[in-house]
């Protein structure tokens, strides 16, 4: 990997962006399964938690690297043969492992209890069995009862002015997921406050009110952030596509072409940004929406449609069709695997799409059959708790470093 970005010129005066985090000693997980998506399903949402994590393939490989460094948390799947699961119990109970260990499995009860039975021989804190297939909540409880990552964010509430003006904001990202390819393929940008007192503090707490003013600064401060991690991201070799969600007015009033033609990264590969604007604000003033895209394509800045479906015939109608992306409303998304109406309705905004071959972003997938009907529809990208949650940039950046760390390891084998 080279480091392609050219140093980031400041932003302007009254744009303050908040300071870097120095990385804190995160808790270690091991996740140990043969099936790729598996590992990689787990470290998105433990990552999101707080936790980061070394994957392996085999219990072999984690044996070994026990040798140097001990998890707090293991993960652990017991396959056909279970031989291999037994000996990492062994393992673990020579090192006196003190944390814990949560086998999973698809396999029948009395092969589980085997192994979580040796486990307990070797006085190791045995969870309970995760049933596979398992979905994001349960792993978030597992975490939440043992009190490892992350703590649930504050209650407090707050203005928008103020969060700006005391330089609390920051913003978390939300990985993209290719879904048939199930690699990540961009993040999506979310804003939080950072309480001295009520730590992250969640935007229901300080958007709603706010004002005009408050949400060109929040704006603008989101298109200075997202070019900053583009860069920070760049120097990792890595050039993913981020989102910032911008409303349309607030858009029209920033100087985003001077903005983007300063601070961009400057690798050849840029895969530029892409502004989120929901669909009922571009219905409302679409000549003002098509023209905006018009203008900042140029400069590698690309507008989608979010919490898209409910303007469908209007979209369909359309003569041309500058957005990049329509991003399906999440209350389609909902059960769009059984809906009798959400289904229909999911397939034909994707149809939609690609129809004017632009892409179809699946939001808010929380179950597995919903993810599984999104790639069976087509649609090409998903994000939701499923697939990974939001996460503050220093874990994103954790978690980048691990996958461009496993891809070399794989290439030079």
């Amino acid at each position: 990997m080279t480091d392609t970005a050219a140093a980031s010129p400041p932003p302007p005066a009254d744009v303050v962006l908040a300071p870097p985090l120095a990385p804190a000693a995160a808790p270690l997980c091991y996740v140990v399964d043969e099936e790729a998506s598996i590992r990689h399903f787990l470290s998105l949402v433990l990552h999101g938690c707080g936790v980061d994590t070394v994957e392996f393939a085999d219990g072999a490989a984690m044996r070994r690297a026990l040798e140097n460094r001990v998890p707090m948390l293991v993960f652990h799947n017991i396959a056909l043969d279970s031989a291999d699961a037994v000996e990492s119990m062994v393992a673990l109970g020579k090192r006196n492992f003190v944390g814990s260990v949560q086998l999973m499995s698809n396999r029948g009860a009395a092969v589980l209890e085997h192994v979580k039975n040796i486990g307990t021989q070797q006085h190791i804190t045995m969870l309970p069995v995760l049933k596979k297939p398992f979905e994001t909540d349960s792993v978030v409880k597992i975490l939440n009862e043992l009190k490892i990552g992350t703590p649930a964010g504050g209650a407090a509430k707050l203005s928008l002015d103020e969060a700006l003006d005391k330089n609390w904001i920051e913003f978390w990202y939300q990985p993209k997921i290719a879904l048939r390819k199930k690699q990540l393929a961009g993040a999506e940008a979310y804003a939080r406050a950072r309480h001295p007192q009520n730590g992250i503090v969640m935007p229901a707490a300080f958007m709603p009110g706010a004002s005009d003013a408050a949400v060109l600064r929040l704006s603008e401060l989101a298109l200075h952030s997202a070019l900053q991690a583009g860069h920070n991201f760049s120097k990792m070799g890595i050039n993913l596509q981020l989102t910032v969600n911008i409303p349309l007015a607030a858009l029209a009033q920033l100087p985003v072409g001077d903005i983007v033609t300063s601070q961009r990264p400057q690798a050849d590969n840029w895969p530029g940004l892409i502004v989120d604007i929901p669909e009922d604000q571009i219905v409302a003033d679409l000549p003002l929406a098509i023209a905006l895209a018009k203008k900042f394509e140029p400069v590698n800045v690309r507008l989608a449609i979010d919490d898209g479906g409910r303007a469908y015939p209007m979209l369909a109608g359309l003569a041309e069709f500058p957005f990049a992306e329509i991003k399906l409303d999440r209350a389609f998304v909902a059960d769009c695997a059984t809906d009798r109406v959400n289904a229909p309705l999911c397939k034909s905004i994707i149809n939609l799409a690609h129809h004017f071959r632009r892409s179809a972003v699946a939001m808010g997938i929380e179950k597995a059959p919903d993810a599984v009907a999104m790639v069976s529809m087509g649609c090409d990208f998903g994000q939701g708790f499923l697939l990974g949650l939001p996460m503050a940039q220093e874990r994103f950046v954790s978690l980048l470093r691990q996958r461009s760390g496993a891809r070399a390891e794989a290439a030079a084998t």
